[in-house]
């Protein structure tokens, strides 16, 4: 399957560390947008070509330039120039972090919709949102830095450090609920203990932790506008992040509303269902998320076949690449 055909010297190729960059676009028609028509020193590998040995190429040729496409897909960012050959050096840590994430909000999102009687805001899944979606969005993000790439590494240590934090909050030794409960009776009920779970159906609490929640959308928002740049499903993830941050920040106000009054029984209703639409949300979340990392490990593994996953960044330029195309014309 690989392309057995010897690849030919480029210039600037020695031992003495001198030469190109791992992602060089100085012999090529880049300013022009025309990534095809390369000099005879530099060969160009696109999506036409087997994974495998794109990968191949790049590991053996430092002045081989991979297409945007497959450079977005398997690193989830527009390709960048960066010196050394850390990309060469070690694996891609991108499905490493797409599963941590996964496996933390797959199970939720069925959790919030309540599927076979599943409740209690993902209290069963701790131990997931601790191992899998905070350490291994952790590395994820440590490996994204290592090789260069600034947008995966913000996205998955902002997520990392969210699972962290969500299932910290749903520990009761960092009585994160247990600190709003202050009538003396509660507190004696527990024994003093950390964590009452009385704080949970407190006004005070939940109308607190809406807020993290609403700035977690924000962040998403964010993220959307920047996925312009990256492709589709990744687009869809984020948009759906948002819708669903929106919907549980709204649910938490409402159980706010309804544990102060009781008797406003139209707010614990509205509660009950902006979790299910947000664990609905969050559930196209997790299918785009299963897609975009089935894509990666196919391509990872020099599979005969791939699946499309919508690339946005020839549509959407880069402002440097304007500027070249811009200088170019000129």
């Amino acid at each position: 399957m690989n392309d057995s055909r010897p690849l030919q010297p480029t210039a600037g190729d020695g031992e003495n560390g001198g030469g190109p960059l791992e992602k060089d676009f100085s012999n090529s028609n880049y300013a022009g947008g025309n990534y095809g028509n390369m000099s005879s020193h530099h060969e160009h590998l696109d999506g036409d070509h087997p994974t495998g040995t794109a990968l191949e190429r790049i590991r053996t040729a430092g002045s081989i330039s991979i297409s945007p496409e497959l450079f977005e897909k398997l690193y989830l960012s527009p390709e960048n120039k960066v010196s050394g050959e850390l990309r060469k050096t070690f694996g891609n840590p991108t499905p490493l972090a797409l599963i941590g994430f996964l496996l933390s909000l797959s199970p939720l999102s069925c959790q919030l919709m309540g599927w076979r009687g599943a409740g209690g805001n993902g209290a069963s899944d701790i131990g997931a949102y601790l191992f899998f979606g905070g350490l291994l969005m952790i590395i994820g993000a440590v490996g994204e830095w290592i090789v260069g790439n600034t947008f995966p590494t913000v996205v998955f240590g902002t997520f990392g450090a969210f699972w962290l934090q969500f299932g910290a909050t749903l520990q009761p030794f960092y009585n994160a609920y247990g600190a709003y409960v202050t009538d003396p009776e509660a507190v004696a009920a527990n024994m003093g203990n950390p964590g009452n779970p009385v704080g949970q159906m407190t006004p005070g609490f939940n109308n607190s932790y809406a807020f993290f929640l609403l700035f977690m959308g924000l962040v998403c928002f964010i993220f959307l506008i920047c996925s312009l740049r990256t492709n589709a499903v990744f687009f869809l993830i984020f948009f759906s992040l948002v819708c669903a941050f929106a919907c549980l920040a709204a649910a938490y106000w409402n159980l706010g509303l309804a544990y102060e009054n009781a008797a406003n029984t139209m707010a614990a209703a509205r509660a009950a269902k902006l979790v299910v639409a947000g664990g609905a949300f969050t559930f196209v979340t997790s299918m785009a998320g299963w897609w975009i990392f089935f894509a990666i490990m196919l391509a990872s593994l020099d599979f005969p076949f791939s699946i499309p996953v919508g690339d946005l960044s020839h549509i959407v330029k880069g402002a440097s690449q304007k500027k070249a195309v811009k200088e170019h014309d000129v």
